[in-house]
């Protein structure tokens, strides 16, 4: 039996760290060939190159709160293979926007819409046009939040409603451009231990606090979308699947 991913195409933004270098991991053991985007952090994405190894995986760099930046990274993406079979839309920040504090309220929300929200629509856009225009369908997914049913707290109103917005427009997607064989798909994490999360002071904390005792690993997401980039089930499309330990259920 092939692999689910072999002879396909992923780019994967946000790839060099936390759950976008668990999801490369996971999507190339299952076949797939790796467009890996990141914004800073070469050495980190090296790293992981050096471990797969360079003939499938393929670096990308990109400033995604730069307005011309997610056409280049699709240029580049296409231009590798040719094709681009799956979009993971992983890159995002979570930049707070203080309500007392004008000027960087008008920052956070500029920010968070801007890479959260404003660059993975551009590039959805981009592989939706391309999948129709080679008749080939396609797959998106798009890790959001739990924020984005919920919302999140005072001092980061606008992240909560970036991810919000990437949300409708995934169920969007998936709704107007199904008979296209365009899939589309919503992974919402909750608390996740990223490298960042895992070396603070309020880790252990944190996860005495969780259902399960512990924080979330980033390979639990990935797993969750390399099944959606498998197009197993082709009828989850719209879907929004929750990883967040049983820490919030809806």
């Amino acid at each position: 039996m092939n692999a689910a991913g072999e002879g396909r195409v992923v780019l994967v933004t946000g790839g060099s760290r936390g759950i976008g270098r668990a999801a490369v991991r996971a999507l190339h053991r299952d076949g797939f060939d790796v467009v890996l985007h990141h914004r800073a952090s070469g050495t980190a994405a090296e790293a992981l190159v050096t471990e797969l190894g360079e003939e499938r995986v393929h670096v990308v760099t990109a400033d995604l709160g730069v307005p011309a930046e997610p056409d280049r990274l699709w240029a580049d993406a296409l231009a590798w293979r040719g094709r681009v079979d799956v979009l993971v839309n992983n890159a995002g920040v979570y930049l707070a926007s203080p309500l007392d504090d004008a000027a960087a309220w008008d920052d956070g929300w500029s920010d968070n819409l801007m890479i959260n929200l404003l660059a993975p629509a551009t590039l959805c856009r981009l592989a939706v046009q391309h999948w129709r225009g080679a008749g080939t369908g396609g797959i998106v997914v798009n890790v959001t939040s739990r924020a984005a049913h919920r919302g999140d707290d005072a001092e980061h109103l606008a992240y909560g409603a970036s991810k919000g917005g990437l949300q409708s427009l995934t169920k969007g997607i998936a709704r107007s451009f199904a008979r296209d064989r365009v899939l589309a798909y919503d992974v919402a994490p909750g608390w996740v231990l990223t490298d960042m999360m895992a070396e603070g002071p309020d880790a252990a904390e944190l996860a005495a606090s969780m259902p399960m005792g512990e924080v979330t690993p980033p390979e639990d997401v990935a797993e969750v979308i390399a099944f959606l980039a498998s197009g197993r089930s082709p009828h989850t499309s719209g879907a929004t699947i929750d990883v967040t330990g049983a820490d919030y259920v809806r």
